[in-house]
């Protein structure tokens, strides 16, 4: 399996920035695409930014776009967070594709638990 830990959510002001960090662990072959994906109450969990594998390619979010960037070494996903604004506070949840085994096999997507991010106006 995959356990993926999130960290360095908390409390800012707005204009501040935060660096969230998501490590991966566990018994797995690889993991492709990881991403972050942000979350606020009665809302579904949407996808801001993430990064392959491979290559490196990034995507984002228009809402985030200049203002977050997703970067990744081996299998810790960072999101340095700029310029944060109070529509930003939300839980911020770490994704990831993953394969247990080599061979033809397709990946499987794996969940953090969440950090929360507050920004206050």
């Amino acid at each position: 399996q995959v356990q993926l830990e999130e960290s360095g959510g908390g409390l800012v002001q707005s204009g501040e920035g935060l660096k969230l960090s998501c490590v991966a662990s566990g018994n797995f072959f690889r993991i492709y695409t990881m991403a972050w994906y942000q979350q606020t109450p009665g809302k579904g969990r949407n996808l801001i930014a993430n990064i392959t594998n491979a290559d490196t390619v990034t995507n984002y979010a228009d809402t985030v776009k200049g203002r977050f960037t997703i970067s990744r070494d081996k299998n810790t996903v960072f999101l340095q967070m700029n310029n944060l604004q109070p529509d930003d506070t939300a839980v911020y949840f770490c994704n990831a594709w993953a394969t247990l085994t080599a061979g033809f096999v397709l990946p499987n997507e794996y969940w953090g638990r969440g950090t929360q991010v507050t920004v206050s106006s």
